[in-house]
């Protein structure tokens, strides 16, 4: 092997040695072996961002179990996998089996998982952010993706079973027409939710990924054809004008949304088709073009800075592309190593996303902090033990379907 191909492969590799062991590291600080979250933030200071402190986002969590997975702790990622059983078993509102997209980050006690929140001193109340205690598509299907990475490893029903039931809580409760695709999901407090009308193309490919996987381990007709319905919405969005996929819809489910570039929705269908149309490959060029930030890329189009997470993403879909990955962005990615072994979510300060958080923002609030993060931890392991998330498998490159 040449000079630079084996300090290529050792940076990758001390990566994934590094990312897997502040996950292993983060899971086994949460005594024993039972069912736990894990902090989206672990090393969050007290006020900082409160509405942040001690959260386990669905999403960050379903990550973690995954790169748990494919860094060789099935245990631990079960411990996550049964969490999330008891969340949808045990709701303290509804009894419809749904997620929440946040709860409570540490070890679960008398077989409930509590919903995040904290009680406000100025005021006299117990605050909770209307995101959090809502459930949005993406997270679900996300969750559903962790529980079958779970039953593929220990073809243990009870996971199954519930990554079915997400999916059809998806289909019961976020399908939509005109295109048929999956909406949002639902956002505000328990007496007050409201349906999220617009249609993202990575929620849709996320419910592609899910009950494509779910649907090949039952024969369910019903999960093949949610599927089908998903996975044309993601090809609909393609712009070969542009050689772009569109962000989705506006709030109305239906005008289709120009303006605004997410760097997930442009690299996440590399991973998540197993064939694609020979043209989605022309995607990089707008990647490098609308995205790139210095050695890494930024979440938003022309982005303010680095986003950490993303830039692992770009690092996986490269692989699973047959594209080499540049020894810049390994290097990157492992410069963002904390002190306690998490990833920085970005290098700078705080970097924007250009979307809001919820219906009752009056401008786009969704931010990234320099702060370690569990999802940025979470994909560079995925990215460095080249694992797809979205297949339970290492990442081969796709076959172009013409």
């Amino acid at each position: 092997m040449p000079a630079a191909a084996r300090a290529t492969a050792s940076v990758r590799q001390q990566l994934a040695d590094d990312s897997c062991t502040a996950l292993r590291a983060a899971a086994t600080a949460i005594p024993g072996d039972g069912p736990m979250l894990l902090a989206s933030y672990p090393a969050l200071q007290p006020g900082t961002v409160r509405a942040l402190e001690q959260v386990a986002f669905i999403y960050d969590n379903a990550l973690a179990g995954i790169a748990l997975t494919a860094c060789g702790e099935p245990a631990q990622a079960r411990r996550i996998a049964d969490a999330l059983l008891l969340a949808a078993a045990h709701d303290p509102s509804f009894h419809d089996g749904r997620l929440r997209n946040a709860y409570r980050s540490g070890a679960v006690t008398d077989g409930k998982v509590a919903l995040p929140g904290y009680w406000e001193a100025h005021g006299n109340y117990w605050s909770q952010d209307p995101y959090q205690v809502g459930t949005a598509t993406g997270n679900v299907a996300w969750a559903a993706l962790l529980w079958l990475t779970v039953y593929d490893n220990t073809h243990d029903q009870r996971y199954l079973d519930a990554a079915v039931a997400q999916l059809h809580w998806i289909q019961a409760h976020s399908a939509g027409q005109s295109p048929t695709a999956f909406e949002g999901g639902l956002f505000g407090y328990d007496n007050a939710q409201r349906a999220q009308h617009w249609k993202a193309t990575e929620h849709n490919l996320d419910v592609y990924a899910a009950a494509s996987w779910a649907g090949r381990l039952t024969s369910d007709p019903a999960l093949a054809q949610q599927a089908q319905q998903a996975g044309d919405f993601v090809k609909a969005m393609w712009d070969a004008s542009e050689h772009r996929f569109l962000v989705g819809t506006l709030d109305d489910g239906r005008t289709l949304s120009r303006d605004k570039s997410g760097l997930d929705a442009q690299v996440w269908p590399l991973l998540a088709f197993p064939s694609r149309p020979d043209d989605w490959s022309q995607v990089w060029s707008w990647v490098d073009s609308q995205h790139r930030s210095g050695d890494g890329y930024g979440y938003r189009r022309q982005p303010d800075g680095v986003w950490t997470e993303g830039s692992a993403q770009v690092a996986a879909a490269l692989q699973a592309s047959g594209k080499p990955v540049p020894d810049t962005l390994w290097q990157l990615l492992a410069s963002q190593r904390s002190s306690d072994g998490m990833l920085y979510a970005t290098p700078q300060p705080r970097i924007t996303t250009d979307f809001a958080i919820g219906p009752t923002s009056t401008y786009a609030d969704f931010y990234y902090y320099h702060q370690p993060h569990l999802g940025a931890t979470a994909w560079a392991a995925l990215a460095a033990k080249g694992w797809n998330p979205f297949t339970g498998r290492a990442i081969t490159a796709a076959k172009e379907a013409r």
